[in-house]
C-alpha cells in the first residue's frame, strides 16, 4: 500500500493524537496509508534525547514513505511551521513527491505586512521595519517551498478557512489526496 508522510504543526495541537486517526482515515479511503509522525512511541527521557529520537523517526518515516503531505498554514508567525518547511526540503531532496495544502490564500507579504507592521516600499521592493528586505513573488510562502512544490508539477492547495479551523479543517488536505491518487493511479 502506497504510504504518505502526513507533516504539520497539527502535532502541537491538544487533539493531536485524534487529528492523526482523522487524517489517516482520509488516507486510508483513498487507498493510501497515512505515516503521522505522533505514531511512534517514545521512552521517557530527558528532553535532548527525546528530541534526538523523534528527529531520527520522522526522517525514518520520510525516507521510508512514498509521498508526504504537508500542512504549510502559517503558525505561530507569518510563515509555515518550521519543522514542516524541514520535512518538505527533506523529503523533496530525496526524491519524494510533495503535495501541500495551507488554509490561508494570503500571500506571504500580506501576512508580513500583518504581522511585522507597516511595510516601505523603495523602487519596487518592499522592506519590514529591521531594514531587511520581503520577499513579494506573490507567492503563498518563501520561494524555495513554492518552487519545491512546483518544480513537481503542483501548487500549493490554499483555501480560506475561519481562524478557529486553521489546524482542523480537512478540506484541502482531502484536495491534496484526490491528487496524490491521481499521480500514484
Amino acid at each position: 500500500m502506497t504510504s504518505i508522510y502526513l507533516a504539520g504543526p497539527e502535532v502541537f495541537l491538544p487533539g493531536a493524537v485524534e487529528m492523526g486517526r482523522r487524517k489517516s482515515a482520509l488516507c486510508a479511503k483513498y487507498g493510501f496509508r497515512g505515516l503521522y509522525p505522533l505514531d511512534a512511541e517514545f521512552s521517557g527521557q530527558e528532553s535532548e534525547g527525546l528530541s534526538k529520537q523523534i528527529f531520527a523517526s520522522n526522517v525514518g518515516l520520510i525516507r521510508a514513505c512514498d509521498a508526504i503531505i504537508a500542512n504549510l498554514t502559517p503558525f505561530r508567525g507569518p510563515s509555515a511551521d518550521a519543522g514542516t518547511v524541514f520535512e518538505v526540503g527533506f523529503a523533496f531532496g530525496v526524491g519524494k513527491p510533495v503535495f501541500a495544502f495551507s488554509n490561508r490564500i494570503d500571500p506571504y507579504l500580506a501576512r508580513v505586512r500583518c504581522s511585522h507592521g507597516p511595510l516601505v516600499e523603495k523602487d519596487g521592493q518592499f522592506f519590514a521595519r529591521d531594514g531587511m528586505s520581503v520577499e513579494n513573488f506573490g507567492l503563498s510562502d518563501n520561494l524555495m517551498i513554492d518552487e519545491a512544490i512546483r518544480a513537481q508539477g503542483r501548487e500549493i492547495v490554499a483555501q480560506e478557512v475561519e481562524e478557529l479551523r486553521l489546524f482542523t479543517d480537512l478540506g484541502a488536505f482531502e484536495e491534496c489526496l484526490r491528487q496524490a491518487s491521481r499521480h500514484f493511479n
